[in-house]
């Protein structure tokens, strides 16, 4: 874990350095944040405070405005895009892992169950009071599809 109270997200720079930094006129900036293309923190007088990762963020949209001729509506989109992204691939992270959780469990409940058979088929069970054997069920699984729709 990140430590540095520094860090890219560390909103430090007033407004008026942040537009030094990126290379935009201070009105800019409060034209982007109004139009939410960026977020800055806030003090408690409700003064912005910029971080580094914003001043990234100013220099990509003027990038993409200036050298790609992209409209800030277009890049907005861009941005939510973008964002949309990240959650998707943390998400898909998190799935992944859940799946392979699932994978080990049933990996762990096969061995049992070719133990359990084994011991079976050995003739281990014996009197079955005495086991902590559990008897096997089997189940079906019905799959359901809408009327005229094939998937």
């Amino acid at each position: 874990m990140d430590t540095d109270p520094f860090g890219d997200d560390t909103p430090v720079y007033v407004i008026s350095v942040a537009a030094q930094l990126s290379g935009l006129h201070p009105q800019t900036l409060r034209t982007y944040d109004r139009m939410g293309l960026v977020s800055p923190g806030r003090t408690a007088g409700r003064g912005r405070r910029y971080s580094m990762r914003d001043i990234v963020m100013l220099r990509e949209i003027q990038r993409l405005s200036q050298e790609e001729g992209i409209n800030l509506a277009g890049i907005k989109h861009i941005l939510e895009l973008q964002r949309e992204n990240i959650r998707l691939a943390e998400e898909l992270v998190k799935t992944r892992a859940a799946l392979e959780d699932l994978a080990n469990e049933l990996e762990s409940t096969r061995a049992v169950a070719a133990r359990l058979a084994q011991q079976r088929r050995r003739g281990d069970s014996g009197d079955s009071a005495g086991t902590d054997l559990v008897p096997i069920r089997r189940t079906s699984v019905v799959v359901w599809h809408e009327r005229g729709r094939r998937d």
